[in-house]
């Protein structure tokens, strides 16, 4: 079965019976349209549920809390140019901190979300990524770019031509696309413990 025959099947196409009204369109990705649907959930280690939807809302608001969406955007405009430019000082000057940046708000500031949704964070394997999610034995790194699996993982900076970098807008949706196994499979093991 297709994706979007999947998310049909999964009854998202009504509109949302929360506070606003949302439109669910297939072509969303499948971890939006559970946050929208509240269907995400998963019990923490102090036993309260968290939806997805709401650990997506406390990660955008960590993210926005250090830079609004504008200055993130920006970051990775200057570290596109400096390397379509090959300005290898600028590269070094600006993609450090562009990294570390997204990696500390994971580490730092989402740890009590994380722990409380029961996911791990460890550090990231592959250069571009933020982190690795790991929960219930299922792990996924959010990444900055668009990553080509054909390709090999060449460390940043390594090729000068660079990453294409996600926008804000794009890193939030790919982050929530990660989390949704995550909790998933929370939600399933949940499950076989309560029936």
């Amino acid at each position: 079965m297709s994706l979007v025959g999947q998310k049909q099947s999964m009854g998202f196409s009504g509109n949302h019976a929360g506070a606003s009204s949302v439109l669910i369109d297939s072509d969303m990705p499948t971890a939006v349209m559970l946050a929208l649907e509240g269907q995400a959930k998963t019990t923490g280690s102090v036993g309260t549920a968290m939806t997805l939807n709401e650990i997506i809302d406390r990660l955008r608001t960590a993210h926005l809390m250090v830079r609004d969406a504008n200055e993130w955007d920006g970051l990775a405009a200057a570290l596109v140019d400096a390397y379509h430019s090959n300005d290898e000082d600028r590269v070094e000057q600006l993609q450090p901190p562009f990294l570390q940046s997204w990696r500390t708000v994971t580490h730092y500031v989402l740890r009590d979300t994380f722990d409380a949704a029961g996911i791990s964070v460890a550090e990231p394997s592959l250069p571009w990524a933020i982190a690795t999610l790991t929960a219930n034995g299922v792990s996924r790194e959010p990444v900055l770019c668009h990553v080509d699996p054909a390709a090999p993982q060449e460390p940043p900076g390594a090729a000068i031509e660079g990453p294409r970098l996600f926008t804000f807008a794009e890193a939030m949706t790919y982050y929530a696309e990660c989390l949704a196994p995550l909790l998933e499979r929370a939600n399933g093991r949940q499950e076989q413990y309560t029936t």
